[in-house]
């Protein structure tokens, strides 16, 4: 394994235990480090505006399903509407309609899929409702694994259908086949960053586009579009907490050309709650993407679970309930009981708020998840976790319950897309900067305190090391996005990019080796795995 980057030297790295342990490096933060420009694209600004006419389609974009043979094609017509006394728009005015074929003319095939309206609405004097276009979504099935696919989209009746596009199926599952290139990026928002970050992106040419929550940023405005780069600071007494809407449908202007033609993958995050009247949340996140969750048996747009070539994929829901007494986590038990590393040797997970980082900021907000999950994805040997929420980068050794193992997943912090927000630089273990563990409380995340000091090791006694703990392998503040590719059964290359680097270079750089023979994990009997449900009895390898 090679690493480098920021402060860290290249130089050969050894890979025992599947990738480390290394020692921890920090790169180091200067008065002339690039922090980007954490400003909004402005209304004004022609990749945001509304070019569609009529019902045309716009807003398109791609995801998968749970399998190679299937995927989503979403789009939006008519505009959205803002202000009071507003009248939604009829979804079954307009049809949701998809012709496709792997060549170019006649299109030869067609699916039709299903169109909704979703409203942000205020009980409160001079606050603006909102009712978005008509947002579609079609299933195509039937797909060839590894196949280029050209489509149109909208109401051939009216008619108003998109250009033509291309996408490119997941390879067929099996451990022989793996998608080339998979970007992974979190907390992106629609700043200039955000355009810096887009751009290295499709530079890399990704075949898959991983979005770990925290995407338009909508709740950082009021309704009557006034923003702030911090919420709760400029608008402490307004009576709810306030989203300007139409920043989402910009933000899927801005991202069509992207999305259009790459599938994305996203789980929610925090800036997605966005509470309006009768206790709603989370309406546009569910609303504007299609989920493989009927596919994947979760039945809930919180957390699901794909495949793509020899990968098994799982997302998973912070904000809802994650208690061993839950449906997420019934669900997840039998996702992992029936995963078969046979066939898909790797296994990645996602949500959105990091179990293992040392920023100062939401340092242990996540710990009664962890507390919940952390046993049970470890067992089933999960071998990369992604997370966002803290703005900057961090990849973590092999870590379980605070101490290195080399049969640990790797986390990596990528919650530097580019919002405006802007990127974390304080660390909990600088000197001074440990937090009261009561500040680390979020009402969100499952509504009690876990937060407590290490009872093990160098910070035993303490809520935080006095230098950068031994799980922490690389960490930088800079916006950025990274790269997973992987090559084999065992092999993949982890590559992150810091915007303000050139195209073609690397911030820090590793292969991830799995050592199946090393590492012992749950499985399950094959006469269980037909019947979707967790044995008694749990063997080990």
């Amino acid at each position: 394994a090679t690493g480098g980057g920021g402060g860290a030297s290249s130089r050969p790295r050894d890979c025992g235990g599947g990738g480390g342990p290394f020692e921890p490096v920090t790169s180091p933060i200067d008065g002339s480090g690039f922090r980007g420009l954490a400003v909004d694209l402005p209304d004004s600004d022609p990749r945001i505006r509304r070019r569609a006419r009529g019902f045309e389609p716009e807003q398109i974009s791609v995801s998968l399903s749970a399998s190679p043979d299937s995927v989503w094609i979403s789009w939006v017509t008519g505009d959205f509407q803002i202000g009071e006394g507003i009248k939604p728009l009829d979804p079954t005015a307009v049809a949701s309609i998809v012709r496709y074929g792997t060549i170019r003319n006649p299109l030869i095939h067609k699916a039709v899929g299903y169109s909704l309206v979703y409203n942000q609405l205020y009980p409160f004097e001079g606050l603006q409702n909102y009712s978005s276009g008509i947002i579609h979504h079609v299933r195509l099935t039937g797909l060839k694994p590894g196949t280029l696919y050209h489509y149109r989209c909208g109401d051939p009746s009216i008619p108003a259908m998109s250009d033509l596009h291309s996408f490119r199926t997941m390879p067929a599952i099996g451990p022989e086949a793996y998608p080339k290139r998979i970007a992974v990026v979190g907390d992106l928002g629609l700043t200039y960053n955000t355009t810096s970050t887009i751009d290295h992106m499709r530079s890399n040419k990704p075949d898959l586009v991983f979005l770990i929550g925290d995407v338009s940023y909508a709740d950082l405005y009021l309704t009557n579009g006034t923003g702030s780069d911090c919420y709760h600071c400029s608008f402490n007494n307004t009576p709810i907490h306030e989203t300007y809407q139409p920043r989402w449908d910009y933000w899927g202007r801005f991202m069509e050309p992207l999305l259009s033609e790459v599938p994305i993958m996203v789980v929610e995050g925090n800036h997605e709650i966005e509470a309006q009247v009768e206790g709603k949340t989370f309406e546009a996140y569910r609303s504007r993407f299609a989920f493989p969750s009927n596919e994947s048996r979760s039945f809930s747009t919180f957390y699901y679970s794909f495949n793509a070539g020899g990968i098994h994929f799982i997302m998973l829901g912070a904000y809802i309930s994650f208690n061993r007494s839950g449906e997420q986590y019934k669900w997840l038990e039998r996702d992992l009981a029936n995963v078969d590393r046979s066939v898909t040797p790797w296994l990645i997970a996602t949500w959105h708020p990091p179990w293992y980082s040392t920023y100062k900021s939401h340092y242990k907000e996540a710990e009664c998840m962890r507390l919940e999950m952390e046993e049970l994805l470890y067992s089933y040997g999960v071998d990369i976790i992604f997370n966002g929420h803290v703005h900057a980068y961090e990849r973590s050794n092999r870590v379980y319950n605070y101490e290195l193992d080399p049969c640990a997943p790797i986390y990596i912090t990528v919650g530097d897309g580019g919002n405006r927000e802007n990127v974390a630089t304080s660390h909990a273990d600088d000197p001074g900067n440990c937090p009261n563990p009561l500040s680390t409380y979020d009402k969100h995340l499952g509504g009690s305190f876990c937060a407590t000091n290490f009872t093990t090791g160098p910070a035993a006694g303490k809520f935080c090391w006095d230098r950068q703990p031994d799980y922490s392998a690389y960490r930088e503040s800079s916006f950025g996005h990274g790269i997973l590719e992987v090559k084999n059964e065992t092999h993949a290359l982890w590559t992150w990019h810091r915007n303000q680097d050139m195209y073609n270079s690397a911030g820090d750089e590793i292969y991830i080796v799995r050592q199946p023979n090393k590492c012992p994990v749950r499985y399950v009997l094959p006469q269980f795995k037909s019947k979707n449900v967790l044995p008694n009895d749990l063997f080990r390898i």
